[in-house]
């Protein structure tokens, strides 16, 4: 149950600071086919989903030779997301969780990244499945996925917090 600000029992919220650090150029959109966050598959792996990244035509020349790529590492904005969330409570967990530890979208810079398959372009527009963003979501930037340095087979999440870094 949510209290009056919709924070979980357990939440906690802090005062943002009154400037941002940086700026951004959303370099396009992401058009997927879910109209809200609620709809959204929880992660890219749980939808077949062919969804497109319509890139500005100012930024258009930078999609050369993105054919190359089988995957792609896409960012993106969450412009709905809470911003002020350091502890969360997820939906299917007991507790709070620190939101550096989550992959959820309330966080102070609401970045999204998702490792898609590229299905095709045409033109400005990139065909895509493994997006869970709600359409309209401000695309930030698009990297090639490269399984030779991206890849961490190894790599774990340990819930209790006492994973060690490799």
């Amino acid at each position: 149950m949510s209290d009056a600000t919709g924070h979980r029992p357990g939440e906690v919220a802090v005062a943002l600071p009154g400037a941002h650090d940086a700026g951004l150029y959303f370099i396009g959109r992401i058009r997927t086919p879910w109209a809200t966050r609620g709809e959204c598959p929880k992660n890219g792996l749980q939808t077949e989903a062919t969804c497109t990244l319509v890139v500005d035509d100012a930024f258009a020349a930078g999609l050369q030779n993105v054919e190359g790529a089988s995957h792609l590492i896409v960012l993106y904005w969450m412009d709905e997301a809470a911003r002020d969330l350091v502890l969360q409570r997820p939906r299917h967990a007991e507790g709070s969780r620190g939101t550096f530890s989550l992959r959820s979208p309330a966080r102070p810079n609401p970045i999204g990244l998702s490792v898609v398959a590229l299905l095709g372009r045409d033109g400005a527009t990139l065909s895509v499945r493994g997006l869970d963003c709600r359409d309209g979501t401000p695309l930030i930037d698009i990297k090639p996925y490269y399984a030779s340095t991206d890849s961490r087979p190894g790599a774990t999440v340990d819930r209790a917090g006492t994973a060690k870094p490799a």
